[in-house]
């Protein structure tokens, strides 16, 4: 049977890929344009990209039902990262397929850049920087992570790695999730709480939450709104968390206190990159592209669980605990 592997990511680095060729696999990594993902590759490019593979390690493409009944010999795709909801999950199942996540790879790139981010909207860096750059040094007072309180609103690997990180911080923790783990939270030294008190009491809130029917723009107008006054909001997790015109409304009228982003709106809906601009320009926006898992350390770590995945599925066994989210064997 084949055992040609795929790799439609950036970054995929030699460790990775001589795990794959001494377990006998053939490994072809796409080319991708210089600004562009393995998203932008339409069905009939993908398509001929994975002719004959039986192994996928994929980013961001939007893996369909057609394209995965147009690739009979592909057995398992596995994200090089969490999220998975760009993957038809009832198809895979239903066409025989696995579907795996890097879980456990990334946490604590995605944590430290939660807590970077805390940083650095509090402090006010790009303010100030620019100010400086303008010839200004007049001093902009910021405000301390220490002794605030963060509501983390998702409790799975990398929200918890963040509760870990804020400790240090003396922080007090307020966390919502659907599943509440009392032993964790005690043992963690934080409180469950419902949304509407984390939108009250959080000076700082941050969204660790897959992307669901149940949580797309949970924080819209209404929960801004609802936000405590000066508060700032942090996104590395998913775009549509956030109505991001809602936040843009939100900061323009000086409701938050800042922003920091990761995520948008924009990056599976060209129609609000106006709105992501106009976020990009604010000097009380932090943002980066969607790269808080991407540290050198991070992505290593993620292309071997990846990768090791893949292995697992054409040797005939299983993944690591916790990776398989859809399994159609």
């Amino acid at each position: 049977m084949s055992r040609r592997v795929v790799v439609t990511q950036r970054f995929f680095d030699d460790a990775a890929r001589a795990y794959l060729e001494e377990s006998g696999c053939e490994v072809a990594v796409a080319d991708l344009p210089s600004g562009k993902g393995d998203g932008d590759f339409t069905q009939a490019e993908l398509e001929a990209l994975l002719a004959g593979a039986a192994g996928w390690i994929v980013g961001h493409a939007r893996v369909t039902r057609p394209l995965l009944a147009a690739l009979p010999q592909l057995q398992i795709i596995s994200r090089r990262g969490v999220g998975y909801e760009r993957v038809d999950l009832e198809a895979a199942r239903e066409l025989g397929k696995v579907v795996a996540i890097a879980a456990g790879g990334n946490d604590a790139s995605v944590a430290d850049h939660t807590i970077a981010l805390m940083l650095a909207v509090g402090r006010r860096f790009r303010e100030s920087q620019a100010a400086m750059q303008a010839g200004n040094w007049s001093i902009l007072t910021g405000s301390d992570l220490y002794r605030k309180t963060v509501g983390v609103v998702g409790a799975g690997r990398i929200g918890r790695s963040v509760v870990q990180r804020l400790s240090g911080f003396e922080a007090r923790v307020l966390v919502h999730s659907p599943r509440p783990d009392e032993a964790w939270a005690t043992a963690a030294g934080v409180t469950y709480a419902d949304l509407p008190t984390l939108l009250a009491q959080s000076d700082v809130l941050t969204l660790h939450a897959p992307l669901t029917a149940a949580t797309r723009f949970m924080i819209d107008q209404a929960a801004l709104a609802a936000m405590k006054p000066g508060a700032i909001l942090i996104n590395t997790a998913r775009g549509g968390l956030v109505d991001d015109r809602a936040l843009l409304a939100a900061l323009e009228s000086g409701r938050l206190g800042g922003a920091g982003l990761d995520t948008f709106m924009s990056e599976s809906n060209p129609d609000w990159a106006p709105v992501t601009q106009a976020l990009l320009a604010r000097g009380d926006v932090v943002a980066s592209p969607h790269a808080a898992a991407s540290s050198r350390e991070g992505l290593e770590r993620t292309n071997m669980v990846a990768a090791r995945s893949v292995v697992a599925v054409l040797d005939g066994g299983d993944p690591a605990a916790g990776c398989v989210v859809a399994d159609g064997r």
